[in-house]
């Protein structure tokens, strides 16, 4: 059942500490540098009720993450590994204002922001693999309610409308079955 807030508790025996332990020390480099962000991606999912194993940390930040040199050199400002886990620094598109407002206002549990259910699964339809196509799935079948989301979509991102629906009815059928 899917929780009424973000919940990071949910990844524990889910997820490898090591990975949990690289997104708290991302968090706090984050912190350090006051660098805007927000948990996004497979943890994310977990926290907002379909806990699932993942190897990397996927983070959505703002512009100060990134430090812009002449040539185009594009530096991060924090760490892309930590421990050997990936750590994924994503920045929305000029033309995706709605997600830096999303980051802006995520919900925090443990301590992190956690991107809401209906960002993510517009993040999760923007992408199109099948994990993340599997994630909107199993997000839906666990409870998040598709109306909030079918909303959503239909003001940021009507195209991806459609893509959704199906998603919902592939969980419905599955639900059902």
């Amino acid at each position: 059942m899917k929780p009424d807030t973000p919940n990071l508790g949910l990844l524990e025996g889910v997820v490898a500490p090591r990975i949990l332990a690289a997104m708290h020390t991302a968090v706090a480099e984050y912190q350090r540098q006051g660098i805007r962000y927000a948990l996004v991606g497979g943890l994310a999912v977990g926290a907002q009720g379909w806990p699932r194993a993942t190897k990397h940390v996927d983070f959505l930040v703002d512009e100060s993450a990134f430090e812009r040199r002449p040539g185009g050199l594009v530096l991060l400002k924090v760490p892309f590994e930590i421990d050997g886990v990936p750590i994924d620094s994503l920045a929305p598109r000029a033309d995706e204002d709605f997600l830096a407002s999303e980051r802006d206002s995520a919900v925090s549990s443990d301590g992190v922001p956690v991107i809401g259910v209906e960002a993510l699964v517009y993040m999760k339809l923007k992408a199109s693999r099948m994990r993340d196509r599997v994630d909107v799935i199993e997000l839906i079948k666990s409870g998040v309610a598709p109306e909030p989301c079918r909303a959503w979509l239909s003001r940021h991102a009507p195209d991806l409308s459609s893509r959704f629906d199906e998603l919902v009815e592939i969980a419905r059928r599955e639900s059902e079955g």
